[in-house]
């Protein structure tokens, strides 16, 4: 399914019935990262997952795409398809960067939010070089290189070592997202504010999960990041990097289970 944005489109799904979770996929990602969630939960929640901007089979806009940006697509999805608030916000990694600025113009639209393999901070210069070379890099060699370069560190070497398929699944979906869409997160990214104080003062029910191996990065900001926030759980799963939703999908889908158990 699609919806029309900007003389371009998004492409989303929905799937399940139950409380309403918006999931949004991190860099440079697509929607397919959520497959077991939208397989496994279809009894517990009514799941909408979409592709960003540039990503998957969404229009391939010329950036940067603030995450204000991408905030808002979001929104203009949810008001589209007539979603009743409040509503569960999954974000992971840049999807959390997203999550938290959706909080920040939209705090009445949560119900919930799930942290996963993400963190409250801003660039530091050296994060922000690090993005500046791989826009260089992406505009030069396409989208493969960045997928070959992120691939390493994406899962955990556990995952590399004992699932090849995953990993290759994995690669694919890196690989199809368009320059124009890394470019356009990357400096996105780049630009993102600081939001410690916006989750400092969060209101709503906050889970944090993390993968023990990650490398990009590394579980003790989600340790920080549950010490900031009052009230939240803390799930650290084991044998997974970055995409413990992939890596995981069972230790993954009980915590939402639980969660939602804990919320309702």
């Amino acid at each position: 399914m699609k919806i029309n944005i900007d003389e371009g489109y998004l492409a989303y799904e929905i799937r399940g019935t139950g409380v309403p979770i918006l999931f949004i996929h991190g860099y440079p990602l697509s929607r397919q990262i959520w497959r077991p969630q939208l397989d496994g939960l279809q009894d517990r929640a009514r799941m909408i997952a979409l592709d960003l901007r540039g990503h998957g089979d969404s229009f391939p806009f010329e950036g940067p795409y603030t995450m204000d940006l991408l905030a808002e697509d979001c929104h203009m999805l949810l008001k589209e398809l007539n979603t009743s608030s409040p509503i569960v916000v999954c974000g992971l990694s840049m999807g959390g960067y997203i999550t938290m600025a959706l909080y920040r113009k939209y705090p009445q639209l949560f119900k919930a939010m799930i942290l996963t393999s993400t963190r409250p901070g801003a660039d530091s210069l050296e994060g922000k070089a690090n993005r500046q070379a791989s826009v260089k890099n992406v505009e030069q060699h396409g989208a493969g290189y960045i997928a070959d370069d992120m691939l390493q560190k994406a899962v955990s070497p556990i995952t590399l070592s004992s699932k090849p398929g995953l990993v290759a699944d994995i690669n694919i979906i890196m690989s199809k997202t368009s320059v124009q869409g890394i470019v356009g997160a990357l400096k996105g990214m780049m630009e993102r504010p600081d939001s410690t104080a916006t989750l400092a003062k969060a209101t709503c029910p906050v889970l944090i999960i993390h993968g023990v191996d990650d490398q990009l990065i590394p579980i003790k900001e989600a340790e920080a990041t549950h010490r900031l926030i009052p009230g939240s759980q803390l799930v650290k799963i084991p044998a997974a990097g970055h995409l413990p939703c992939l890596e995981q999908p069972e230790i993954f889908n009980r915590a939402i289970r639980d969660f939602l158990t804990s919320i309702v």
